[in-house]
């Protein structure tokens, strides 16, 4: 049985290359059928929601676990190096992986528009674990000497180029299977999964070193928080493979096969990284600016924190990393409410919330922090979680919805991990730079504000996406009934545009001006 979209295409093709003035089998604009609703299928998106919220949670995992044991570590590769010189060189590892991200995030988000987004999620987790694990048996500079540091570095750039693609991979997954209605609550899990595996890392090595001799963690023990992620990582790849592609990926792959002539065919396949730029640059500039502003206060929180508490505060060690850790978890959970609630009342209205909290809080946060008391402290430390639990639980939901389906994966890796290499990787540095250059204590406050004003910037731009269909996909429900009830109230549902569901009514109606215009024309003469 012929497809009437199709033949009609076909008879309007023939009539302008004919010069006649027919080419409409129907003249209903086409319309939205229950055959064309994507209705989710619950099991497999649980599956999906486990696979990324666990790799999301090994990712963070391991960065915490890092940022925590850099002093010893340095002190195990670098053995004869003086303490300035070791504590250089593991903050430098660290930033190694920054520097793999943005080459990891375009190489596999390329691929990943290519040969779908569930091969390239499973080599990524596979590729993550397996490094991470490689530290906690790499051999120290007092087996293997020069090879140490050396292969420390390999190992990191390894775990920077597949968390490239981890992110980017995981958001535009769970976007893709998500319904529409409740995109930004299971978007926002995977951040969820980001900061809970933050602190557990964290949580693990406290309780190492408040439980063990600090010989004991020099020797052996610094390396088992880093061979817990091969189990961390074995459960995620069985859910990863587990799962299916995401239906609009499959969708989009299937639109391309019975794509109706080759120009069509080249507009929706997946572009290169030159001719994505070309496409998308203005979408891309937008997930930039968002990603660098809420990753800024982000990794304030994370990653600047405990050195700030400690070297700039005076804290002890133990307090510095354990005054987070509550702030953290209670963030943690709070990010799936601000993901509900974005669904309620839009992307926009809660990322506005983010950034004006952001620029309102910022100083007042530092200035508690300053008081120096520890009820303070924490004050200070959730009115800066404040705008990260705003920020991030609605980047996973919005950035997607940037991109159309065969150029999404690509479009995030490519925005996401240039911001976060050059302004959340940095974000430490560049504050603890700040302090040191001008002799403020508040200087990492106005770096916040200023990263924030452009996030606002950047949300004004914005376009709302909550309760929409993706672009490039069909619109996606929870259930057969809310399916119907979408056909039956699709010419006055706010959510619903039909001109970019289907854009060849926009084709058929401007054809059709043109054909009443030629005949009036003709009458006229």
């Amino acid at each position: 049985m012929s497809d009437p979209v199709k033949t009609d295409s076909l008879w309007r093709r023939l009539g302008r290359r004919l010069g006649l003035p027919f080419g409409r089998v129907e003249d209903e604009p086409r319309r939205l059928t229950v055959e064309d609703v994507t209705v989710v299928d619950r099991p497999m998106l649980r599956r999906a929601v486990a696979g990324t919220v666990v790799g999301n949670l090994m990712e963070w995992y391991d960065i915490g676990v890092y940022g925590y044991l850099a002093v010893i570590i340095g002190r195990a590769f670098l053995p004869d190096a003086s303490a300035g010189a070791q504590s250089l060189f593991s903050l430098g590892v660290f930033a190694v992986t920054f520097v793999a991200r943005p080459l990891g995030g375009i190489v596999l988000g390329q691929l990943g528009d290519r040969m779908g987004r569930q091969r390239i999620l499973a080599f990524t987790l596979i590729m993550m674990a397996a490094a991470t694990f490689l530290i906690g048996v790499l051999p120290d500079y007092s087996v293997i000497g020069v090879w140490a540091p050396i292969l420390l570095i390999v190992l990191k750039l390894a775990q920077g180029f597949s968390t490239g693609g981890e992110y980017a991979g995981a958001t535009t997954f769970i976007t893709e299977y998500a319904p529409d209605r409740r995109r930004g609550f299971y978007a926002s899990l995977l951040d969820l999964g980001s900061y809970m595996g933050f602190a557990i890392g964290a949580a693990f090595v406290s309780i190492l070193q408040l439980t063990l001799s600090a010989d004991a963690m020099q020797g052996f023990f610094w390396r088992v928080p880093f061979l817990v992620a091969l189990p961390l990582g074995l459960v995620a790849i069985y859910f990863r493979l587990k799962i299916e592609d995401t239906p609009a990926f499959q969708e989009a792959q299937d639109a391309a096969e019975r794509a109706a002539d080759e120009a069509q065919a080249a507009a929706d396949a997946p572009k290169g990284v030159i001719a994505l730029i070309r496409a998308y640059w203005r979408e891309l500039l937008t997930a930039f600016v968002l990603v660098a502003a809420a990753n800024t206060v982000g990794y304030a929180l994370t990653s600047y924190m405990p050195t700030y508490l400690t070297g700039t505060l005076g804290y002890d060690e133990v307090h510095g990393t354990l005054l987070t850790l509550p702030v953290l978890v209670a963030m943690a959970l709070c990010v799936p409410l601000t993901g509900r609630l974005s669904d309620r009342i839009g992307r926009r209205t809660v990322l506005f919330i983010g950034s004006v909290s952001a620029i309102v809080f910022a100083v007042p946060a530092f200035l508690f922090m300053m008081h120096g008391e520890i009820w303070s402290t924490v004050l200070g430390l959730v009115l800066l979680a404040f705008p990260v639990t705003f920020y991030v639980a609605n980047l996973a939901s919005s950035l997607p919805a940037l991109f159309p389906t065969s150029s999404r994966y690509g479009g995030m890796g490519i925005s996401y991990n240039l911001a976060v290499a050059l302004f959340a990787g940095t974000a430490p540095v560049v504050m603890e730079a700040l302090v040191q250059l001008t002799g403020s204590s508040l200087a990492p406050a106005f770096y916040v504000i200023g990263t924030s004003i452009a996030g606002f910037i950047a949300v004004v731009v914005l376009k709302e996406s909550a309760r929409r269909p993706l672009p490039g996909a069909m619109p996606s429900v929870q259930t057969v009934e809310e399916a119907v009830e979408l056909v039956e109230t699709q010419d006055e549902n706010p959510d619903l545009d039909l001109d970019e569901l289907f854009p060849e009514r926009v084709e058929t109606e401007t054809e059709t001006d043109a054909e009443t215009t030629t005949k009036g024309e003709l009458e006229q003469s």
